[in-house]
């Protein structure tokens, strides 16, 4: 199989081919072809989860300084999960490279998201084996870009408005008040500031939206109710 193709969507050469063509050979394939003597990509994905774990959470720390322990863990499971995993799989068209036993075949095993998981875990351990840490943190950097833009907003992934909705009206019967007292700048780059209250506590909040200078008064408040992420 010409491999070639795959090398670019992934914008990596590799020296060792051997370390691409095991990456890419599931076990049902290995196994229908024991005289071949051939190795499966399981210990490679092993070795890729841990590898893609280390270099999504580098990147993140380095590019959110701002968010704590526990909203880094909660994005990362989003970003290493076999779903995800799968979609960024088929960016590359994978599935297609992939050596296959005739029954995973004959199941579509080349859509599997498991399979697509597993194949791009070993992939980046191929990957690291060949180039070193730099060419798999690139890679991942390449893939993963339009997922680390949508991380500029994480109110996305954590509802700070509605878990402290939750809160107050368990423990106070209330709700939380939040007002706009401030619009600055041009309409097409504004900021808007929100004051929010409930019971005792009042936090400001700032942001390029009304729902995300809401969602930063909440997080200050939960904070200030000592409420763990």
């Amino acid at each position: 199989m010409d491999l070639e193709p795959l090398e670019q969507n992934i914008s990596y050469t590799f020296t060792n081919k051997a370390l691409i063509q095991t990456a890419l050979q599931h076990s049902s394939f290995v196994n229908e072809n024991p005289a071949k003597a051939l190795e499966d990509n399981e210990r490679l994905e092993f070795l890729g989860d841990a590898i893609l774990n280390a270099i999504i959470s580098h990147l993140l720390m380095t590019r959110h300084p701002e968010l704590k322990e526990g909203e880094l863990s909660k994005i990362r499971s989003l970003l290493v999960n076999k779903t995800h995993l799968a979609k960024v799989a088929k960016q590359i068209n994978l599935g297609q490279f992939l050596r296959l036993g005739k029954g995973e075949v004959q199941s579509s095993g080349r859509k599997k998201a498991s399979i697509l998981a597993d194949a791009f875990e070993a992939l980046l351990a191929a990957v690291y084996l060949d180039g070193g840490f730099d060419q798999a943190t690139l890679l991942i950097q390449h893939l993963f870009e339009d997922f680390f833009n949508t991380v500029s907003t994480p109110w996305i992934y954590f509802d700070y408005k509605s878990r402290l909705q939750e809160l107050v009206q368990a423990a106070l019967k209330s709700q939380p008040e939040y007002v706009i007292i401030s619009e600055n700048g041009p309409d097409h780059d504004k900021t808007f500031e929100v004051e929010l209250s409930v019971g005792d506590v009042r936090t400001r909040g700032k942001g390029k939206s009304k729902k995300t200078a809401e969602q930063e008064a909440a997080k200050l408040a939960l904070e200030l109710l000592h409420v763990q992420e």
